[in-house]
């Protein structure tokens, strides 16, 4: 078998070769080093050509403990590098007589990092994909600082505006939606124009005025004003039908505005569906109207403002896209959207857009988009389209599972409360993939198994789920009443008596495969089940004649009857 390559084989945007046989100066080093702790993070292998070849470092550089505290001294804050020593040959792979090569570990840095030189940079893919360092702008610091959470862009007051930068007829809306109470702050309509803006941070006092701030001149600032000051707030909202567009309209409207023609204008192209529910018809339409409108707010709630770019909602064959410029912030991520702690880039604005009834007042829009298409047994919104640069989310065009949502409907009133996102989630998972247990449904769900546990419990309760099986190794299932409710009653057959058939033919498989016998152990980690139950499947093909017992306690063993 050949030797394992010690160090990748190309660079990468966290991986880094530097050439050392002629010193590399200790200003390019620092300036790689301060552009990996701006980005992810990464390792610099020091002694390394561009093509992957080690050909060592220079002597004054072989001293790792020296080299990580010239690091430290030399970046501001101080960057914890990890220096270790690598002997490699030319293919890369360790041989005590290499080359000395020096790997340095940077970690990714929670603020900005500059050298002492005052130098602040940044990683980046070129045209060709290959990794290079470049200077971190004075926009993009603010970019970075947002989306590590430091710094609220939107709490900002705009220069050179004053409160006469307010269209009259936004304040009018703000109040109008306030007035018809879709979960805003009613206290607010009694207030005064100024008390109004001070008290949603749409002002700010500099040098004893009160001065718009970059949320109020988005929200309800004039048109003129928003393109002089604050020029990358544009949106689009597209139909397409094929390749033919339909509809190509740009925004540069304040959100207020924005946000409510936009919902206008999905009307047209959302068709409704009927379906029968008892005496009544149910019109389902074909994007949860909620859900639409929590992902537009999302959009421009956390987009990032100091970045060129425009939220873009696209209407077409497949579905409805809605996107918006700047990456997920620090620590979240799609697996654990639905999870992590409600926290945005734009504090002050999206605390303006829940006061107005605008947003989820729980910061959880994200269940919201979520539950729209659960509710009706679609797929879940899809953000894997997101980049570091982008969020996006895909709503599929797809019919509506009616049974399983009228399941749904009828037990929500029968209990006289919704479902929990998380309830919804394991039952939709269930639903697709038959049986899980915990630790599946943990896994797929990114949430905790005590959590999970607890789930599961109350719909076990209500009688929606089944537990199959005891201990680690039990599973879970929809129950006979949702199948037979969701119009299902020979897949459960299926799914519950599907041991009956399967397990018998897995364990002979697993004695032949092993020499002709098994033990107890083997067959309960094969068919993930407690040693109880798989006791009992052995003796029954025992019983059968199809194995034999040998030998007692743990050295028993079940031997293939080679007679029959």
């Amino acid at each position: 078998m050949p030797a394992m390559r010690e160090i990748p084989y190309s660079e990468a945007l966290n991986c880094e070769f530097k050439s050392d046989r002629k010193r590399l100066p200790d200003g390019e080093l620092i300036d790689t080093v301060v552009a990996l702790s701006n980005s992810d993070g990464g390792t610099i292998y020091l002694g390394v050509e561009d093509d992957g070849t080690p050909t060592g470092v220079h002597q004054a550089h072989k001293d790792a403990t020296q080299l990580a505290a010239m690091i430290a001294n030399k970046t501001v804050p101080p960057v914890p590098a990890r220096v270790s020593t690598l002997l490699l040959a030319r293919d890369g792979t360790a041989d005590d007589d290499g080359a000395v090569v020096v790997s340095i570990e940077v970690p990714k840095s929670l603020a900005i990092v500059s050298s002492t030189d005052g130098r602040i940079m940044r990683r980046r893919l070129k045209a060709d994909g290959s990794p290079e360092s470049v200077p971190l702008y004075p926009f993009e610091i603010i970019t970075r600082l947002t989306t590590l959470g430091q710094l609220d862009y939107s709490a900002f007051p705009v220069p050179d505006t004053t409160s006469e930068d307010f269209d009259p007829n936004e304040l009018s809306r703000l109040r109008e939606i306030l007035s018809k109470g879709q979960g805003g702050d009613r206290a607010l309509i009694e207030l005064s124009d100024s008390e109004l803006l001070s008290a949603l941070r749409m002002t700010t006092v500099v040098d004893g005025k009160a001065s718009p701030t970059v949320t109020g001149i988005l929200l309800a600032g004039k048109t003129e004003v928003i393109e002089r000051t604050l020029p990358t707030a544009g949106a689009t909202f597209q139909v397409l039908q094929g390749t033919e567009v339909r509809v190509n309209k740009d925004f540069r409207q304040p959100l207020l505005y924005t946000i409510e023609k936009m919902r206008e204008m999905l009307t047209p192209w959302n068709p409704e569906r009927e379906f029968e529910d008892g005496l009544f018809r149910v019109p389902v339409p074909e994007f949860d109207n909620r859900a639409y409108r929590e992902a537009l707010v999302n959009a421009f709630g956390h987009r990032d403002y100091a970045a060129l770019g425009r939220v873009r909602v696209l209407v077409d064959d497949e579905g409805l896209s809605i996107a918006n410029p700047g990456g997920f912030i620090e620590g979240v991520t799609i697996e654990n959207l639905l999870t992590v702690e409600p926290h945005g880039r734009n504090e002050c604005l999206m605390n303006a857009l829940k006061r107005i009834g605008l947003a989820e007042k729980t910061g959880r829009g994200v269940d919201r988009i979520y539950e729209g298409s659960l509710i009706y047994g679609r797929p879940l919104p899809d953000y894997t389209g997101s980049t570091s640069a982008m969020v996006r989310v895909f709503i599929a065009r797809s019919a509506p599972d009616e049974l399983f949502m009228k399941m749904l409907r009828d037990e929500q009133e029968k209990v006289g409360k919704p479902f929990s996102i998380r309830s919804l989630l394991v039952l939709d998972t269930l639903k697709h993939q038959r049986r899980l247990t915990v630790q599946d449904l943990s896994k797929q769900l990114h949430a905790t198994e005590t959590t999970i546990r607890a789930t599961l419990e109350a719909l076990v309760e209500r009688g929606l789920v089944d537990a199959i099986g005891n201990g680690p190794s039990r599973s879970f299932m929809l129950s006979a009443r949702v199948y037979s409710n969701s119009g299902r009653n020979a897949d459960f057959v299926r799914q519950s008596d599907i041991d009956k058939v399967r397990y018998p033919e897995l364990i002979m498989k697993l004695a032949h495969q092993q020499g002709g016998s098994v033990a107890t152990r083997e067959v309960a980690a094969l068919l993930h089940i407690h040693h109880k139950q798989a006791y009992r499947y052995l003796s029954d093909l025992v019983d059968e004649n199809r194995l034999f017992k040998e030998g007692n306690g743990r050295s028993t063993r079940y031997k293939i009857n080679n007679e029959n």
